[in-house]
């Protein structure tokens, strides 16, 4: 018996030694995530990727790796930045935009949101450059990208009554339900044709509406007021059942000005600026 016992410690031994040389499986880079397209020149390939698998007008969420073509192998150390570009029959622009960063608890995917405030047509596209520096060495690459209209109004450019341009998005809610939900919006100036910073210190007053159910409203909204962390605009939004709604806006400046959007009332049933969403 004790012979038995002493065989049996040394295979229990092997084994737990054998196991510890196995290697721990990593999360998957790309979970939640469906490649939109690739983007290549001679030396990489850029695979650009996000939660639908699609780009449209608005906000886009979306991250990126970095493959070599020599070995296969994605980047683990890349320094990038993007460059979105709108290519019209007469002119140029570009749209406001994130920093690219390294997502966390991944090792070779990298994240930031574009936001396309026109959609492409049969005369008009845009084209996405990245630009990144690997080890000291500068690379590009350019590519055409699709971005159709989106269903639903997601994002909106309109002059303030200071004469400055502005382009909001709204971010969330993603997926809308039947309670408060988290409302989150970004607010850009249009400094040039392809320098959009973001607006500090606004205010952006919600009033979500039901125009076919008598233009009726819902309890308990919050208005936006920026977060110092993502510089976003953040509030509460109501939805009292599902359909569709109109959420209208108001943009306020530092002063509590209001420079776009009116106050609903019987005779003014909807804003100048405002989003949609259907659930």
């Amino acid at each position: 018996m004790k012979y038995l016992r002493i065989i049996t410690l040394v295979v229990l031994s092997v084994f737990a030694s054998c196991s510890s040389d196995v290697d721990v499986p990593t999360a998957n880079e790309l979970d939640g995530l469906t490649k939109i397209q690739e983007i290549t020149n001679d030396t990489h390939t850029i695979e650009l990727f996000s939660a639908t698998g699609t780009l449209e007008q608005g906000h886009n969420a979306l991250s990126l790796r970095i493959k070599s073509k020599s070995t296969n192998d994605y980047v683990k150390n890349a320094v990038i930045t993007w460059s979105p570009l709108m290519n019209m029959t007469s002119m140029q622009h570009a749209s406001p935009y994130s920093d690219v960063m390294k997502t966390a608890a991944k090792e070779s995917l990298y994240n930031g949101y574009i936001v396309f405030q026109m959609a492409e047509n049969d005369m008009e596209h845009w084209t996405l450059t990245i630009n990144y520096t690997i080890d000291g060495v500068a690379y590009s690459a350019n590519s055409q990208i699709r971005v159709p209209a989106s269903a639903k109004r997601r994002v909106i450019s309109f002059t303030g009554t200071d004469g400055k341009k502005y382009v909001m998005a709204l971010i969330d809610p993603v997926t809308p339900k039947v309670a408060l939900n988290d409302i989150s919006v970004a607010v850009f100036r249009m400094e040039s044709m392809m320098l959009f910073p973001v607006v500090d210190n606004f205010k952006v007053k919600i009033d979500p509406r039901m125009p076919s159910m008598g233009n009726h409203s819902s309890p308990n909204n919050v208005d936006l007021v920026q977060s110092a962390s993502d510089e976003l605009y953040h509030g509460k939004l109501s939805l009292t059942m599902t359909g569709y709604w109109k959420i209208n806006l108001q943009l306020l400046n530092a002063s509590n000005e209001v420079l776009k959007g009116e106050t609903i009332t019987d005779d003014v049933t909807a804003s100048s600026i405002y989003f949609e969403i259907e659930f």
